[in-house]
């Protein structure tokens, strides 16, 4: 596809399924990531590890895996109020939605992933978003990031084209896209160097990579995991 694609990369097992599907798909593909004073900041250490091995193993996809970026976006640590930024205890809150939900987050992410798309010329921005298999965040919703490319365009006059691939789907299928993506060895990358945990825990290796296995983020995973390995 002409264009290239700016993926959204955390590090984590949504996004680099996402990058997989990017490399598989576009002749040029650059990566963001972002800095927000997020607890589980290790999942930014993650990333160089998984853009190497990208490139060692997959020589197909490493001629179209371009620049790596990464933006401070500690405005979200500022103002606080979450367990992903303030280290306070991760669980139901008033409003219905865990903690965790760091309101306003993806849609500063993407606002400012297609600022740097604008500069480098790139057309299609990827998410690892999705309201399948989720923890209910507004800002993860279909509607929300339809509404989202239609401000994205009229505010800076491109067309870009917001693309979420795992929007529909669960994680275990999330796992079988790796899977059919990039075989075993793109598998093994998904679940020994990506991280999902919201504790930051990178202590304990588990079936389905390294967790606290107590976190909502890690409870997805592991499910999606069993529910993967169960239907091969």
């Amino acid at each position: 596809m002409d264009g290239g694609a700016l993926v959204l990369f955390s590090g984590g097992q949504d996004s680099a399924t996402c990058l997989a599907w990017a490399l598989d798909r576009f002749e040029r593909v650059e990566t963001v990531g972002f800095a927000y004073g997020q607890r589980h900041a290790v999942e930014l250490d993650v990333r160089p590890r998984i853009l190497d091995r990208l490139r060692r193993d997959f020589p197909a996809w490493a001629a179209r895996l371009g620049d790596d970026h990464r933006l401070d976006l500690g405005l979200l640590a500022q103002i606080g109020g979450t367990s992903l930024t303030d280290g306070t205890a991760i669980e139901m809150g008033a409003s219905g939605l865990p903690t965790t939900f760091v309101p306003g987050r993806n849609l500063l992410f993407f606002t400012a992933a297609a600022a740097l798309a604008y500069r480098r010329g790139l057309k299609y921005l990827v998410g690892g978003m999705c309201e399948t298999d989720y923890s209910g965040y507004p800002d993860c919703r279909d509607d929300t990031l339809k509404s989202l490319q239609v401000s994205l365009n009229l505010g800076m006059e491109r067309r870009f084209v917001v693309e979420t691939p795992l929007m529909w789907i669960d994680k275990a299928a999330t796992f079988a896209m790796a899977e059919d993506l990039g075989g075993a060895d793109l598998l093994d990358l998904i679940v020994e160097d990506t991280h999902t945990c919201y504790q930051g825990d990178r202590t304990t290796r588990h079936a389905w990579g390294y967790g606290c296995a107590s976190c909502p983020a890690c409870d997805l995973r592991a499910a999606g995991w069993a529910k993967f390995a169960a239907s091969r």
